[in-house]
């Protein structure tokens, strides 16, 4: 199920740059994060129904439109079929697939994508099982994304980057530091600093509400300059030096795509039958 198709300027400078991201962004997410900044798509899912050539087809017309990759946004429940999609379109690609993830995967169905996905963006969301389970009903969701980012690191080890600044391989961990959770951020730049210190993060201060939450009142406010100040210093601190930072302007809601199913159908009948 598709929710958007096209190019997407907000993700990291190494990913969107000028030319723009390829964006796919799948309806449906098998993590229901109770602050999701793309509620409209992930907990009340709506989309168009794609066949695997179709997708292809799909894939190929993002690099035809000059993207500068095919960016797959929240595919896990969907990663059998992509891959599916990549094997049929992949040596058509000239330009990289990057797989934009939660990281509450399977690491079998990650070895599914070995060969076929250049770039991994995964999320490591919370450390703690408390917060894991209060946040998102996945009180194990630690253990399961770190296992899933060590495949990830199995498949690309190592980040490329082309002439532009693009990442053409590679792996780039993702987190996103909550309203009075920056306790629990820390721990995760931990176990990052025990596995690679020259691991790429990215730690982003782009938290917004998206809705009122009457469980958890400390969702409902934007992040604090300081407790983001606070999780970079410790970044900095534990040795760590490779990756992206955000300014406070990232927490507007403008960064966000509009979601129509009507734009999705408008899109696919511009869309060539190749495969």
């Amino acid at each position: 199920m598709v929710s958007r198709i096209g190019k997407h300027y907000w993700e990291e400078p190494c990913i969107s740059g000028d030319k723009g991201s390829g964006a796919v962004f799948f309806g449906g997410c098998n993590l229901h994060c109770r602050f999701c900044q793309n509620y409209d798509i992930s907990v009340k899912p709506h989309g168009i129904e794609l066949t695997a050539e179709r997708l292809a087809d799909v894939m190929l017309y993002l690099q035809d439109s000059g993207a500068a990759n095919v960016n797959l946004v929240t595919p896990a429940h969907f990663s059998d079929k992509i891959a599916a999609a990549l094997t049929i379109v992949k040596p058509s690609l000239k330009i990289p697939v990057v797989y934009n993830t939660n990281s509450y995967e399977k690491v079998s169905a990650l070895k599914r994508l070995e060969g076929l996905v250049d770039v991994y963006l995964p999320d490591l969301k919370f450390y703690s099982a408390e917060i894991s389970f209060d946040m998102a009903r996945a009180a194990d969701y630690f253990e399961i994304a770190v296992k899933a980012i060590e495949e990830m690191y199995r498949q690309q080890p190592k980040n490329v980057y082309d002439g532009s600044g693009y990442v053409t391989r590679g792996v780039i961990i993702r987190h996103l530091v909550l309203p009075s959770y920056t306790e629990d951020s820390k721990r995760i730049l931990d176990w990052i600093s025990n596995y690679n210190k020259n691991a790429c993060v990215s730690i982003m201060s782009q938290y917004f509400p998206a809705k009122f939450d009457d469980k958890f009142p400390q969702l409902n406010r934007r992040l604090y300059k300081r407790e983001y100040k606070n999780v970079l210093e410790y970044f900095y601190n534990l040795g760590l030096s490779n990756g992206y930072s955000q300014d406070a302007e990232s927490a507007i809601a403008d960064y966000l795509p509009s979601f129509s199913d009507s734009d999705v159908k408008d899109i696919l009948r511009e869309i060539p039958f190749v495969f």
